[in-house]
């Protein structure tokens, strides 16, 4: 039966950087059995000394996932640019690799801005002085062109971007994902295996729907080796701002994600409510931690960030201390 026989092989996939790559017995029947027997699938030496020394000088590197798409993630992205980017002794990056749907520049405020040569390579958008921004929106001659490319293609921009993008000492790189475990994910793991990841953060809501691509995404990140900073679980209930009764818009059936990062072993970094601001901010390219100070939505994301940024430090001192 062809859907057991994929179900299984999916379930029991070595994984592109596995020793057992194209030639496991789940391997058999897959699409890129070829490709990874071949070793085409693993990082060229050449290109990853290339992407080693473009991306030398970034201390941090956070990747966002989110098994579904529209739970928050590009704006869970955008405000931990701008809350890492609060410190104006840090200098920040965000990339945006969600080729087909990329929501960055308008969130930013940059929609409309245009990608830049100089001799060093592409200059990435600038917000603030410390605060840079890379997409394909800004390729795009109309924010409504579609961008109808094959995987190859997308992870060939993917590439270019890092390659490319004369980035400078970057504190952080923020890379904002397209939901899913697919081309584009594999492609920027892949790629960011000749630097370091400090790990990645997940993006959900409270209902099981979500949940249960979160957990797909967890194991993904367990498959390719990819350290889990934490979950986020946004749109975590509703409070009124006349009568302040509290209501679940999303309601967490199974638990939500403080039950599931339990069962996970994984760290539940922080849950934000819901805030009709977030949106508003969103559409207008402002920063909803500046436009919205005193909102409960406002502090949970600082709390999560901090967590994130005492991550990173820890993170950094251990490898410091094995060097």
């Amino acid at each position: 039966v062809p859907s057991l026989s994929l179900s299984l092989s999916v379930a029991d996939c070595p994984g592109t950087s596995s020793a057992q790559a194209g030639r496991a017995a789940a391997c058999q029947g897959c699409p890129n059995q070829k490709l990874c027997a071949g070793g085409a699938a693993a990082p060229d030496p050449a290109e990853a000394a290339e992407l080693r020394e473009r991306l030398r000088s970034v201390k941090h590197t956070i990747l966002v996932l989110s098994g579904k798409g529209g739970v928050g993630k590009s704006t869970f992205s955008a405000l931990l640019a701008h809350g890492l980017a609060a410190d104006e002794a840090k200098q920040v990056a965000l990339l945006d690799i969600d080729i087909c749907g990329p929501s960055i520049p308008k969130m930013m405020g940059l929609e409309g801005e245009q990608v830049h040569q100089s001799g060093s390579g592409w200059s990435p958008v600038y917000v603030e002085e410390n605060l840079g921004v890379m997409s394909v929106g800004f390729l795009l001659s109309s924010p409504d062109d579609a961008v109808i490319w094959r995987g190859p293609k997308k992870n060939g921009l993917i590439k270019q971007f890092l390659r490319d993008v004369d980035w400078g000492e970057i504190d952080y790189l923020i890379v904002d994902t397209p939901p899913g475990t697919s081309d584009e994910h594999l492609s920027i793991v892949q790629y960011l295996s000749a630097t370091h990841i400090d790990g990645a953060v997940i993006i959900t809501t409270p209902q099981e729907v979500s949940l249960q691509d979160v957990r797909k995404e967890i194991n993904f990140c367990h498959k390719v080796k990819l350290p889990i900073i934490g979950v986020v679980e946004n749109m975590s209930g509703f409070i009124c701002p006349k009568c302040k009764n509290e209501s679940q818009i999303f309601p967490p059936t199974t638990g939500g994600a403080e039950k599931m990062c339990q069962n996970l072993n994984v760290s539940l970094l922080g849950k934000v409510p819901l805030d009709p601001q977030i949106g508003k901010s969103c559409d207008k390219g402002q920063s909803f931690l500046s436009e919205a100070p005193e909102s409960p939505a406002t502090s949970s994301y600082r709390n999560i960030i901090q967590r994130i940024q005492e991550y990173c430090d820890q993170h950094h001192f251990h490898e410091e201390k094995i060097i």
